[in-house]
């Protein structure tokens, strides 16, 4: 469609959505619902205007916190009751049926936030036309839910080559450059950039920005280095040119672009250019309530996360296979630039208010069917895009730091964390020689929990043909998972039975209390947490969230962390239950639930240090790629740390029967480890 009758129809919708707000011919209740969205909608064009006015590269600071404000205002925790965001209340006053498809519409409508600062005149114009395509059913003296959610199908099905095109072109195409634009052409010292993002902005990401922009360069670049070396170094650890890659998917949090601007200019002397884009926003290219690409603050988690299966309106067969049509032909359209990308260098963050999300029942939710459409989905869509970016062509590195936000002795933490991320790697690899050494004469190995953890788990490893030249464990420094300190492998799923526990973890920003894990031969056969009253509600918690829907999943990895020292810095400064997994599965064994650290890339081969190749790649479960794809992955992969002061015993079953301690009573007793056990004491 041409920019010209694109702008033909915005204008109209413009007017039409400017007119509701006097008009009365939609009855009670519904007309509140529709003088609000229509006021939020006008509130945008406002902006809109403003910005195309030119009006962020001239507003105070003040002007901008205000803006700011009234644009996420309706969603803020402490409005959040009385929003028709939520779906209790958009219930509870338009009626159990019509609620739950407005609030739906309220909140795919909240996504013009970034359609305004982005200038996306398209995504600004087909929403404004599903709000006043249902509008005009509210006009008619009857309307039925099924034309409302109708209505709401077909504005996805029809729309989604668009929106899930421009998703696929975002994570490729370097010429999508508006974060990277507001990054190096703005003067980052003046905190006033932040407001251009478009997203919701917090004296957590003033402080980090400030903190960032105030550090001496050398040592900013000192910690983009740590970040960018890692990824290089990824490339080489697992034999892969990265001279043929030309772009390189940056994700952060707002406040670190002094640290990103840094990253840049090093990745362009690798010859990579960035590709940066936003967490998602329409619900089409959603995945749940997690945030994948680059963000801001985040208003309300609760808001996400009651609006996480809001795909359950409209999502169907057909709806499933119409979409993995439009992201093969989307990939097809940019298959040179997908080739290119040689994947995400991500920097994670953590100090956050922890965040226990509460069961809505009035949230949308996937039936069982609709579970295993999303799962058909999920498993079918990998496909499609390892075939255009090549998990044996790519790598990735992630690195963490704490925000502001957790709490006075940030500096000081921060501080602590750099050191961590830079500790002396080639250390940390003979002393985890020393762990590979004994783990490889085993055929099992037995971990058990203490001081109330109930763990007790039989881990079988994969056998050695060659154990002259072959390890079954790899060697991890600081490269593709920054900090140094874990030795990992692909176990095998056959006698690999017991129970998991930990008595409080995050996973991805969600909180898991007393879970429980039993495994049988590999595979989770049970689970159970203690976040909410109903054992059911418990169940359901963990099926969506950690399985993804799955009706079971296999234990992708066991690794044993050795990173003491950041173990004692989460001590020190009582941080264990804020830090990100990347930094917690550093701090004793760790479980991955899912597919193993080699999937999509298990044929290319990758040695130790030592010179032996790592061999433990495949399970019972992915090695079905040789036969049926569909049964070999299943699109996820989440550790699971028991710390060490809840770790009563680790021991490997020698091929001999023999017994091999590494670790007692949460201390390391294998030779070789002795430096390990220096930061208890410290």
């Amino acid at each position: 469609m041409n920019d010209e009758l694109m702008l033909e129809r915005f204008m109209l919708m413009k007017e039409r959505v400017l007119e509701i707000q006097e008009e009365e011919l939609v009855k009670d209740p519904y007309r509140d619902f529709f003088r609000r969205t229509a006021a939020f909608i006008t509130q945008m064009l406002q902006v809109y205007d403003k910005l195309q006015a030119g009006w962020l590269d001239t507003a105070s600071l003040e002007e901008l916190e205000a803006n700011n404000q009234a644009m996420y205002q309706d969603i803020l925790p402490q409005n959040y009751e009385k929003s028709y965001g939520n779906p209790s209340y958009a219930q509870a006053m338009l009626g159990e049926e019509m609620g739950q498809l407005l609030s739906f519409l309220y909140t795919e409508i909240r996504g013009m936030i970034v359609f305004v600062y982005e200038n996306r005149l398209f995504d600004m114009t087909v929403a404004m036309e599903l709000f006043i395509q249902i509008y005009n059913l509210f006009e008619e003296e009857t309307v039925s839910a099924k034309d409302v959610q109708d209505a709401i199908y077909w504005y996805v099905s029809d729309y989604s080559d668009e929106m899930v095109g421009h998703r696929v072109r975002e994570g490729v195409d370097p010429e999508l450059n508006f974060a990277t634009n507001i990054i190096c052409g703005n003067n980052l010292a003046d905190v006033r950039y932040l407001y251009k993002f478009g997203e919701y902005v917090t004296e957590n990401e003033i402080r980090m920005a400030k903190f960032l922009s105030d550090m001496p360069q050398e040592k900013l670049e000192s910690m983009a280095r740590t970040y960018t070396e890692g990824y290089r170094r990824g490339f080489l650890a697992a034999n892969i040119d990265l001279s043929k890659k030309k772009t390189v998917n940056i994700r952060f949090q707002l406040g670190f672009e002094p640290m990103v601007k840094a990253a840049i200019s090093q990745f362009a002397k690798m010859g990579l250019a960035p590709v940066m884009y936003r967490s998602a926003v329409h619900t089409v290219n959603k995945r749940q309530h997690m945030r994948i690409g680059y963000y801001g603050a985040v208003p309300n988690p609760q808001f996400d996360y009651d609006h996480k299966d809001d795909q359950a309106l409209y999502l169907d067969h057909e709806f499933v296979q119409r979409k993995l049509r439009v992201l093969q032909v989307a990939y097809e359209q940019v298959k040179t630039l997908a080739g290119e990308q040689a994947g995400p260098a991500v920097i994670e963050t953590f100090g956050e208010t922890p965040f226990a999300p509460v069961k809505n029942p009035k949230a949308c939710a996937l039936s069982p069917h609709q579970q295993k459409l999303q799962v058909s989905y999920d498993n079918e869509s990998g496909q499609i895009v390892n075939r255009y970016i090549k998990g044996d062509e790519r790598s990735f590195t992630i690195i963490a730091y704490p925000v502001a936000e957790i709490g006075p002795k940030f500096e000081e933490i921060f501080q602590e964390t750099v050191k961590i991320n830079t500790l002396d790697n080639e250390q940390y690899q003979k002393i985890q020689q020393s762990v590979i050494d004994a783990l490889d004469q085993g055929v099992r190995v037995h971990i058990e929990g203490m001081n109330g953890n109930d763990t007790n788990l039989t881990v079988c490893l994969q056998e050695l043909k060659n154990p002259e030249k072959e390890t079954n464990f790899e060697n991890c420094v600081a490269d593709v998972n920054i900090p140094v300190g874990e030795v990992f492998t692909s176990p095998k799923l056959t006698g690999t039975n017991g129970i998991l526990a930990v008595s409080k973890v995050f996973l991805r920003g969600l909180e898991y209390r007393n879970l429980h894990i039993r495994f049988q031969d590999g595979m989770i056969a049970d689970y159970i947490c203690s976040n909410f009253e109903s054992q059911e509600d418990s169940k359901n918690f963990i099926k969506e969230n950690l399985l993804y829907h799955h009706d079971t999943l296999p234990l992708g990895e066991f690794a044993i962390g050795t990173n003491t020292t950041a173990y004692v810095m989460a001590k020190k400064y009582n941080i264990g239950h804020l830090l990100p997994i990347l930094i917690a599965e550093k701090t004793g064994p760790h479980f991955a639930v899912g597919d193993t650290c080699y999937s999509w890339s298990e044929d290319t081969a990758t040695f130790n240090p030592d010179g032996k190749e790592i061999t433990a790649k495949d399970n019972e479960v992915s090695i079905l790629r040789k036969e049926d794809l569909s049964k070999a992955y299943f699109g996820c992969h989440t550790d699971i740390t028991i710390p060490y002061d809840e770790l009563g015993a680790i021991w490997v079953e020698t091929r001999d029967g023999e017994r091999i301690s590494i670790i007692e009573n949460g201390k390391f007793v294998l030779k070789g480890t002795e430096a390990l056990n220096e930061a208890f004491t410290s």
